[in-house]
């Protein structure tokens, strides 16, 4: 069964009762979207076929040893834009990776990560098979990889506290790999949002506890926001301040940034026409003044 299995097996009681699905191996449940409409010059059609190999390269791969029913699968989404074609077979994309999880209780789902990646270029051949081989630096397969363990990890994360650690080390692994071969997004010189970056974060001691507050703020807070609305939102709130801590003590991060970007607008319904409104307010628009726009919802 899946690392976080006590937590998870939970959720899906209640769906279980209804329908028994058999055990697969795949982890991942992630819907792929291509758009090519900005390429011009030759038919790119068939970059219909490249969607389909990499909506398989996620969902039929073993990620982990675990065994996930298919009601465990985790739902993400991936989204390439095509910006430029270099050649013929050579682009330059733009990359939006996303994940959700259950909220035990509920028909809902909470974000969990939404990351957006421009600095990708690869090679994609018509009717090119894609082969993982995580030792290996590929400028196609090593991005995919990447991502794949980071949504799993983080979901891991969500449902226990730090069960995504050995999902992150493989992260980190495809990462140095990349970034020895020297593979464009992989350089930690001159931008601080690039795939090194975001993995040595998740894994900087420095930011630990940021982990340790994904799962209490999915597991004691969303989770029993149905049963016990009150004590949710101050166990939210509570997973706000340990933030605000992390804040104070480091300059603005990457993976602080990626958390209120998955989390703005849940936070203001959490907290809107509460009794703690005016205390989240004044939180959020501390350690988020990027949009204390949208939090002055709060308070109106």
């Amino acid at each position: 069964m899946k690392y976080p299995q006590l937590l998870r097996t939970g959720i899906f009681a209640i769906l279980l009762y209804v329908w028994t699905p058999t055990a697969v191996g795949q982890e991942m449940n992630c819907g792929v979207t291509v758009r090519y409409e900005g390429l011009s010059g030759s038919d790119y059609t068939y970059l219909d076929e490249f969607r389909d190999a990499v909506r398989e390269y996620m969902n039929l791969q073993r990620w982990t040893n675990d065994v996930f029913e298919d009601v465990e699968r985790v739902d993400c989404t991936i989204q390439i834009t095509f910006l430029e074609a270099l050649s013929l077979t050579r682009f330059r994309a733009n990359l939006v990776v996303a994940s959700r999880r259950p909220v035990y209780g509920t028909t809902q789902s909470s974000v969990v990560l939404q990351i957006e990646d421009g600095n990708w270029a690869f090679d994609y051949p018509q009717g090119s098979p894609l082969i993982s081989d995580q030792e290996r630096f590929d400028e196609l397969t090593s991005v995919l990889d990447f991502y794949a363990y980071i949504i799993l990890g983080y979901d891991y994360d969500s449902f226990s506290e730090f069960g995504g650690s050995a999902l992150f080390e493989r992260a980190r692994r495809i990462s140095e790999i990349a970034k020895s071969a020297g593979g464009a997004g992989w350089q930690q010189i001159g931008s601080d949002r690039n795939r090194t970056q975001l993995i040595t974060e998740i894994l900087d001691p420095r930011f630990r506890n940021l982990r340790k507050m994904y799962f209490e703020y999915h597991f004691k807070g969303l989770d029993h926001f149905v049963q016990e609305t009150e004590l949710a939102r101050s166990a939210v709130m509570a997973s706000l301040e340990q933030l605000s801590q992390i804040t104070e003590a480091n300059a603005r991060s990457y993976v602080v940034d990626l958390f209120f970007q998955a989390k703005a607008d849940e936070l203001i319904r959490v907290f809107e026409e509460s009794a703690l409104a005016s205390q989240a307010f004044d939180l959020l628009s501390d350690v988020d003044p990027a949009r204390v726009s949208s939090y002055n919802a709060l308070i109106q």
